[in-house]
């Protein structure tokens, strides 16, 4: 079956409108921002009893990370600034996007349709991927938010409470509010390989922060996530990461497809550490093939990555065809590709992996010398060969560049712009995609990504 991503359901509009202003909209009923306790943030988002039995986080925001030797952190503020420009930005994030269910009193969404973009289906408000982000970004703010394991658990129930219909441990990729109100699966009730490996991370991730001995078993529930991740959406003879569930591995078209912006190796190298599978290590060891085959034979003087790529009968990897799955420009340096420089240089920040170190290098390189050293020309896509599609600016295209820029000391200027790109561009001025991969990148560029294993 040919599924339309939400993401690119919702980037093609972004395409169409990021050259004028936002428009933030009015506060949701029930949202974030129409129950905030406090005029910065630091209050609870809602009433909630239960937060007083919260668990205390053991490794509270901030962390302060050491990542590997070598690398770096913006230079022109403090670890005190960026720590607070973080928190600002999390404030604001769940203000927006973090809204409690209307009818179901102890379960939380990300409202990834908040700036209506996506209108077919209609009342469309959440989706696999969206969700896997809050439960990552609760999990690790945690300590300065009191509130936010009641938040993370929150949206636990509501991933359980929307299951594939071909896994239940995995989630369904959509939901949208019905007539009645009520938040109901839409447009098929499968899921997305993204969304599934960050709730499995972030489940990780809570059984560091809290343990596992309260009301939920974290830990179990994580094993459960990632054993349905390898059985559903690793192909079973190639070890690729596939598109989602849905794409079996006898399915010609979708079975040899795989998605670079899924390619969060660091996730892999935790679900092999709590499952001790390992097969994850094959899966890992297939990523980093598929990243230096493009890198070499596709994109040797970019080091981008495509949105989608294909395994041919001859057994290597290439840039999916056009129209693909989404777009147009699913060969080239897209909105789902976006997200590469954070999720691939992520891995070397934390675990010291240099299988990708040569891309991400060329790459940064080659993004400064495009730009003239001036994020603020950071197109919104590209072709492999570095050809602009689009010339508008835009911090989903900008903020995974400030991950990739900490790999090398030689980026310390660029870094230092990045990050100052990202921190004062205004929330109000994008949309649910744009400043989850700008909270995400900004966790990680202040040292505070610590991994769970």
């Amino acid at each position: 079956m040919k599924k339309k991503w939400l993401t690119l359901s919702l980037n093609t509009c972004l395409l169409c409108s990021l050259a004028a202003s936002a428009v933030a909209g009015p506060a949701l009923e029930g949202s974030a921002a129409s129950v905030s306790a406090s005029a910065n943030g630091s209050g609870p988002l809602v009433q909630n009893p239960a937060a007083v039995n919260a668990a205390a986080a053991l490794k509270p925001f901030p962390q302060h990370v050491s990542y590997t030797p070598g690398t770096i952190k913006p230079g022109n503020y403090t670890q005190a600034q960026m720590d607070q420009q973080v928190q600002q930005k999390y404030n604001e994030w769940k203000a927006g996007y973090l809204v409690k269910h209307p009818k179901i009193s102890n379960q939380y969404y990300v409202f990834y349709n908040k700036e209506n973009i996506v209108t077919e289906p209609a009342n469309v408000v959440s989706c696999s991927e969206g969700h896997g982000y809050g439960m990552i970004i609760t999990a690790y703010m945690a300590g300065y938010d009191a509130n936010a394991q009641s938040y993370f658990d929150g949206l636990y129930r509501f991933y359980k409470a929307h299951p594939s219909s071909i896994d239940p441990a995995l989630m369904a990729w959509q939901q949208a509010k019905d007539s009645s109100g009520n938040i109901v699966d839409t447009s098929g009730s499968d899921a997305a390989t993204d969304g599934d490996m960050d709730i499995a991370y972030a489940l990780l991730l809570a059984d560091k922060q809290w343990g596992s001995t309260g009301g939920i078993n974290y830990k179990s529930e994580a094993l459960k996530v990632i054993n349905a991740i390898l059985k559903r959406e690793v192909h079973a003879a190639y070890y690729h990461l596939k598109l989602g569930d849905w794409a079996s591995d006898s399915d010609t078209k979708y079975g040899p497809g795989t998605r670079p912006s899924d390619y969060m190796l660091n996730h892999l190298k935790a679900f092999k550490s709590a499952s001790g599978n390992a097969k994850w290590d094959q899966v890992a060891d297939r990523t980093y093939s598929i990243i230096n085959t493009i890198f070499a034979s596709h994109s040797p003087n970019t080091g981008l990555m495509p949105d989608f790529v294909v395994r041919k009968s001859n057994g290597t990897y290439a840039p999916a065809p056009e129209m693909y799955l989404e777009e147009a420009t699913d060969n080239d340096y897209s909105w789902n590709s976006s997200r590469t420089p954070w999720r691939i240089a992520t891995d070397y920040l934390v675990s010291g992996d240099s299988r990708a170190l040569s891309q991400l290098r060329k790459m940064n390189n080659w993004i400064q010398t495009k730009t003239g050293g001036n994020p603020a020309k950071i197109g919104s896509g590209y072709t492999l060969s570095g050809g602009v599609l689009d010339s508008s600016h835009a911090i989903a295209f900008t903020a995974p560049f400030a991950v990739s820029a900490m790999v090398d000391a030689s980026n310390q200027q660029w870094l230092n712009k990045v990050w100052s790109d990202i921190v004062n561009s205004p929330t109000s001025d994008s949309y649910y995609f744009d400043n989850s991969i700008r909270l995400l990148s900004m966790i990680t560029v202040s040292g505070n990504w610590w991994k769970p294993y």
